[in-house]
């Protein structure tokens, strides 16, 4: 990337951080508060952030040179990951973004879960060739066939339908609808700067991986990790790469805005049990947002926003994961 490419880069995962911790944004608490209390209106409300990200990313991924979309296969290893990834959403509390934005403002838990989460990405990429050989659908673009138009439409309505659904009558409050439009047009705006939609996991084991190799262990020199763009990553700095730069970003936004808003959140007990329940489900979140191709950010939004049908393929296959996570809670030192 090209350094007026990363700064700008930079100020947009700045303000994405610093959005989150503003408005407390967060997917874990919000899979929660409708599997285990029936509100749906802050998960409802996380719909809107691909319904107005694919604004951008559909039309513009889909037509113009030097722009690539979020499109993944729907497969086992995708099924089996979000369900994994979900199982260690709830334990560690929080996804992938809410790791980073927690870490951020100083969570113990989340300062734990964090380097177990690029440990288990290592592991979850190597586990990753094998997975892919599972029984699968296949890549289904609604680009291929709606075009990109009409793709854009299809899925707006399968956005609204889905919200509609997780909602069940209840209409989600205009603060968490303009929060999620706000970091749905900040996604857009990653988009442009980095030519390719927002993700978060695979910059994170990136990190792992390049930690794992200082250590003396050769990731290079395994399949999963002979293709030329990650053998690339690896041997390439760190601020070469969108998604771990940004993550670095959106770490440093939260951390400035919940020091200006008196939101850290260092001073925060966890004892043991937390500890152990942050490093396990940093482990399962890694692993599982490898196997499936991203987290809620880049499997999900991303990946709804780009038109590929995994993405909102995700959404349904982490459910079970969150609802196993949920009852897992009480072992990990939460509620």
């Amino acid at each position: 990337m090209e350094i007026a490419a990363q700064v700008g880069l930079l100020l947009v995962s700045f303000a994405l951080g610093a959005v989150f911790v503003r408005f407390d944004v967060g997917f874990s608490g919000a899979f929660r508060n409708w599997l285990g209390a029936g509100d749906g209106r802050a998960l409802a409300a996380c719909f809107a952030i691909p319904a107005v990200a694919a604004l951008v990313i559909l039309p513009v991924g889909a037509g113009a040179f030097g722009y690539g979309r979020a499109v993944a296969p729907i497969n086992t290893s995708l099924i089996i990951g979000a369900a994994l990834f979900g199982i260690g959403m709830q334990i560690a509390n929080g996804c992938g973004s809410g790791c980073l934005v927690a870490a951020g403002q100083g969570s113990r838990r989340m300062l734990i879960a964090l380097p177990f989460f690029c440990l288990g990405g290592v592991g979850g990429s190597l586990l990753l060739p094998l997975a892919e050989t599972l029984p699968g659908l296949g890549v289904i673009d609604l680009v291929d066939s709606f075009g990109r138009w009409g793709a854009l439409l299809a899925t707006e309505l399968l956005l609204l339908a889905s919200a509609l659904l997780v909602a069940r009558g209840v209409r989600p409050d205009r603060r968490q609808l303009g929060a999620a439009s706000l970091i749905g047009a900040l996604a857009a705006s990653w988009f442009l700067v980095a030519g390719q939609a927002w993700g978060i996991t695979m910059g994170l084991t990136v990190i792992g991986a390049k930690s794992v190799q200082a250590l003396g262990l050769d990731i290079a020199a395994t399949d999963a990790w002979s293709v030329d763009w990650l053998r690339a990553l690896l041997a390439g700095p760190i601020t070469a790469m969108p998604s771990a730069l940004s993550d670095i970003g959106v770490l440093i936004g939260a951390f400035a805005a919940a020091a200006l808003l008196g939101k850290l959140r260092h001073r925060t007990k966890i004892g043991l049990p937390g500890a152990i329940g942050a490093m396990l489900g940093g482990l399962a979140m890694g692993v599982g947002a490898r196997l499936s191709y991203g987290c809620n950010i880049g499997a999900f939004v991303s990946g709804a926003a780009s038109g590929s049908l995994h993405g909102i393929i995700w959404f349904v296959a982490v459910l079970p994961g969150c609802a196993a996570g949920l009852k897992l809670r009480r072992f990990a030192g939460l509620g």
